[in-house]
């Protein structure tokens, strides 16, 4: 009998490589396409704090979704990887100095402001149709809601991903946090939560 652990790592591996075979030169599109969607369908306030992400190997590219925010007026943050269990989000600003995070990433220096974002654009492996995913397995961005959430604060989270990440079933876990929206190519996504 196959574990869950084992499971996710197989749904992981098979969309990561579906994710890995699309076309450079079309991501790059697909990343300028969600931006414009995002800019029509993403209702942020001036000011609201927006953590995103640097893309990572072939992840969607969000940086023109995250300037397409800016534009906004919204405050941006990307995380930042503490220790082997923990990321905070700082504020991302135009000029300041950014570093190696580790895992192929950047982000903001150490000096930098830490921040609660009030909107999560969250990177992902895999996705199902009722907004279960599957991260890289690090557990960083799961802790990072939990930690939000322990603090009186509720995210809205919102999938970033291509739609090829999609599977059939998620396998639940009680510690799942579902994310009621996913961003892919094919515009935004809004799952009912659970009742």
């Amino acid at each position: 009998m196959t574990s869950l652990k084992d499971l996710k790592k197989q749904l992981r591996l098979e969309a990561l490589g579906r994710r890995d075979a699309l076309d450079e030169f079309w991501r790059v599109e697909v990343a300028l396409e969600m931006a414009e969607t995002a800019r029509d369908q993403l209702a942020i306030e001036p000011g609201q704090i927006v953590s995103g992400f640097w893309p990572m190997r072939s992840e969607v590219d969000v940086r023109p979704l995250m300037f397409a925010l800016r534009e906004k007026g919204a405050r941006l943050c990307l995380p930042a990887i503490l220790d082997r269990t923990t990321i905070v989000f700082r504020e991302l600003v135009r000029g300041a100095p950014m570093v190696e995070m580790g895992f192929g990433t950047i982000g903001p220096h150490h000096e930098a402001e830490v921040l609660d974002p009030s909107v999560m654009l969250v990177p992902l492996a895999a996705f199902d149709a009722r907004g279960h995913r599957i991260g890289y397995g690090a557990g960083y961005y799961d802790r990072a809601i939990a930690r939000l959430v322990d603090k009186g604060h509720a995210p809205r989270l919102i999938g970033i991903a291509f739609d090829c990440q999609e599977v059939p079933q998620v396998p639940d876990e009680p510690h799942d946090i579902i994310i009621p929206e996913i961003l892919t190519e094919t515009g935004l996504r809004r799952f009912a939560p659970k009742l």
